[in-house]
């Protein structure tokens, strides 16, 4: 093996290794712009629409540094878009009930007085050992103690 193709392995093309060192300081100040102006509400409460939206950022944010056929402008434009989508969103959940209830969940009882709930466990999609292993995680040794 030559020295060459070792380099190309480890470190790839200089020339895209610098387009990386760029995309990646620019395209990280412009997401640090835009979630300033969006506001913290944005981020403020993670709701499983929010864990998937800040998913979907972190995914924009790599192919944007790595992927060779995104360009700066469309990564910035992307990312700008979704939180101006996210916005949008949180927005109308606060002005409508019926927004609200479809993209916030609320939390549900699965276990009281010492009592599994198997109905609402089966509509969470929750078994009795995941219950128990979470109380354990919790300092709580008994369920019969909760």
């Amino acid at each position: 093996m030559s020295a060459g193709f070792l380099g190309e392995i480890f470190f790839g093309n200089p020339a895209f290794l610098g387009r990386v060192l760029i995309v990646d300081i620019l395209a990280y100040v412009a997401l640090v712009i835009i979630v300033l102006l969006s506001g913290k509400g944005t981020f403020s409460s993670m709701n499983p629409f929010d864990f998937i939206v800040n998913v979907a950022i972190g995914s924009i944010l790599a192919s944007t540094i790595v992927s060779r056929d995104v360009s700066l402008a469309e990564g910035v434009l992307t990312l700008g878009l979704l939180i101006v989508l996210q916005y949008i969103i949180s927005w109308s959940s606060v002005r409508s009930e019926k927004v609200q209830k479809a993209v916030k969940s609320e939390p549900r009882l699965i276990f009281h007085d010492g009592e599994f709930l198997y109905d609402a466990m089966r509509r969470e999609r929750s078994v009795a050992s995941e219950v128990r292993q979470a109380l354990r995680s919790e300092g709580i040794g008994s369920p019969g103690s909760v």
